[in-house]
């Protein structure tokens, strides 16, 4: 893949080999004109520079509708009409909070924004360490990591504190399944599914409520609807369930490959534990499982690159080449647990960055140390079955299907 052919995110070489891929376009030019998966025209962004101002400047925004005086075609309504989402299901997933813009992405981010605070992260640590126990204890030789464990730690975690009962959190994991396959008659089923079973789980939190923050909600939207609308309420719990477990499971998943093949960085975190904070954003930078962000768009005639940009037109920030730029990391390609960034926050933009900074990344980092920190401190001669791995081919991620493990 060079610049002198258009890229599209779907192209099967860019998701076998996202890395060498996006690199190649990073350093042939910094913006270019790609393709979307549905085949819609965007610029790609590429170095870390530009990701962060696409991320975090006013000028870009995730709506197409915030665009002024331009009519502007959603990117995201096309694609859901690829991939066969009836409208009537569609609208509980394009209006979420992560296509919202200014006042209304306020609103709803502050009435979800105090279950994710470092503080409450924290005094869930005891609990994320029992399940994490809990699952190890079931381990058999040789065990599939992603199944017996990336996804059961995360989708406990973020159900107990949505309020998701426990019988029916198996099925989140096949609905997220069922969609990175991007069939149609596949994906539409799923999504009608998941939005029935929230209204149903609505239903019953507004007849018996209890201690967690699908119940808060609940009360917002019926004691100060103004705050929350019914839809509203029902596109949140979607988002906050499917986002705060389907990534997380792959940062495991690909932090865990990442550590095993790397035995000279994982013999640093065990004879050094205190490093284990730092070695998570390390991972989040050198193999984090979302790629490419969603769309943006340009809301004003602007240049970035060199590139003239129009107002109204699709940009996608490309995290896979910024965490690799080595305008910004000495040695990018090198895996490093003690690397420390150079300046102020986070050194990566493995959780986005800006307006739409990853909501739950504190807990998601916390989930990464205890639960990474355990397997490989329980199983000293953790192995990896084989040297190919099993990668969903899915554009714009980075995610395994399967990872046999023998626990030595």
């Amino acid at each position: 893949m060079t610049a002198s052919v258009e890229p599209n995110i779907m192209d099967p070489a860019l998701i076998a080999d996202p890395y060498g891929g996006y690199n190649r376009l990073r350093e042939e030019a910094p913006v270019l004109r790609g393709r979307t998966p549905d085949g819609s025209p965007a610029w790609y962004v590429t170095r870390q520079e530009d990701v962060r101002t696409v991320l975090g400047d006013p000028r870009f925004v995730n709506n197409a509708a915030s665009v002024p005086g331009v009519e502007v075609d959603s990117v995201r309504d096309k694609m859901f009409e690829m991939v066969g989402i009836p409208p009537e299901y569609a609208r509980f997933l394009k209006d979420t909070i992560l296509d919202s813009d200014g006042e209304r992405h306020t609103r709803l981010r502050k009435l979800v924004s105090r279950a994710f605070t470092v503080r409450r992260v924290n005094d869930l640590r005891p609990r994320v360490e029992e399940i994490t126990a809990r699952l190890l204890d079931k381990f058999v030789d040789p065990v599939d990591f992603m199944a017996d464990f990336a996804y059961p730690l995360p989708i406990t975690v973020i159900c107990e504190l949505v309020g998701v009962p426990e019988a029916d959190r198996p099925s989140w994991r096949e609905w997220g399944a069922a969609i990175t396959t991007m069939k149609p008659d596949v994906v539409g089923v799923a999504v009608r599914d998941m939005v029935t079973h929230v209204q149903d789980l609505i239903a019953r939190r507004r007849a018996e409520p209890a201690d967690d923050l699908l119940t808060a909600l609940v009360h917002v939207r019926d004691e100060e609807g103004d705050r929350l609308s019914e839809d509203e309420l029902v596109t949140m719990v979607l988002t906050l369930v499917m986002a705060g477990h389907e990534t997380t499971a792959h940062l495991l998943g690909n932090g865990l490959v990442a550590l095993l093949e790397h035995p000279d960085q994982l013999a640093l975190l065990r004879s050094d534990p205190a490093l284990w904070p730092g070695a998570v954003h390390e991972l989040m930078r050198w193999c984090s499982p979302v790629q490419v962000t969603r769309i943006r768009y340009a809301t004003q005639d602007l240049e970035m690159g060199g590139v003239a940009i129009r107002a109204g037109d699709a940009m996608q920030a490309v995290l896979v080449s910024a965490n690799h730029d080595p305008r910004e990391y000495t040695d990018p390609e090198r895996l490093d647990v003690t690397r420390r960034p150079a300046g102020r926050g986070e050194g990566h933009v493995g959780f986005g960055h800006g307006f739409h900074y990853c909501l739950g990344a504190a807990l998601a980092r916390q989930e990464g140390e205890v639960a990474l920190r355990a397997i490989v401190e329980r199983f000293p001669n953790l192995a990896l079955t084989s040297s190919e791995h099993d990668w969903l081919q899915a554009p714009g991620m980075r995610r395994l299907a399967r990872l046999p493990l023998h626990l030595g």
